[in-house]
């Protein structure tokens, strides 16, 4: 790899997913001071768009921790970090709503999400095993170990894809719930797409690191049989 490749690769690893975890906290503290003129809290809203489509068997939970928000699809809970679940900001509403999104997901059986799912097992496996498999392979001269740690980076590097549409659609979905259900008006869309947005930019951040250090070492391997 040549100094210019590197260097591309370092700011990939480092450099684009600092950025977008700034981005992300700087547009999440912008828009937690602007309350939504409906002036619902995130467990409100998350309720609401919840039996709006039918899932009253869903539950919302307060968890500890700052974006710390997540979907269980597993005991069937939303749970939303504390300012979230209390806030009445726009950037509560929008993160509740896409928690939501996933829950819907799950209800409808979104493709992507049941695909994701599947491949979580392996995913997380290879995210775990697969640096030290590669190592090994590269200190003892293993070419199998080698390509055994790449076939499981190349499931976490899936998954990492994968994950792209379940999220922008959650999003979508949050957007649609938003605006049907009242809790933001015309003039608040745009505002709150920047909050769904930015969330976004951490998933591709990740994904596109993941696919660096795949290619990154795929080519170590090509290199080493040469």
């Amino acid at each position: 790899m040549g100094l210019g490749s590197y260097l591309i690769y370092i700011a990939l690893l480092m450099i684009v997913p600092l950025w977008a975890q700034s981005k992300v906290k700087n547009t999440y503290k912008k828009y937690a001071k602007k309350a939504t003129s409906s002036f619902m809290t995130g467990a409100q809203v998350a309720r609401q768009i919840l039996d709006d489509n039918g899932l009253y068997h869903v539950k919302i939970e307060e968890t500890r921790g700052m974006l710390s928000d997540h979907y269980d699809p597993r005991k069937k809970v939303v749970r939303l970090s504390r300012d979230n679940y209390h806030g009445h900001s726009m950037a509560a509403s929008a993160i509740a709503a896409h928690e939501v999104g996933h829950a819907i997901q799950d209800e409808q059986a979104y493709a992507f999400l049941r695909f994701r799912h599947s491949l979580f097992p392996i995913a997380s496996l290879g995210d775990k095993m697969s640096i030290f498999l590669i190592i090994a392979g590269f200190i003892l001269g293993a070419s199998g170990l080698i390509m055994a740690g790449i076939v499981f980076m190349g499931f976490a590097v899936l998954f990492q894809l994968v994950t792209l549409p379940v999220e922008f659609d959650a999003s979508n979905r949050a957007m649609a719930q938003l605006v049907s259900s009242g809790v933001i008006r015309n003039n608040e869309e745009r505002d709150t797409k920047k909050v769904l947005n930015a969330a976004a930019l951490t998933y591709v951040a990740a994904a596109m690191v993941a696919v660096a250090e795949l290619i990154r070492f795929v080519l170590m391997f090509v290199a080493s049989d040469d």
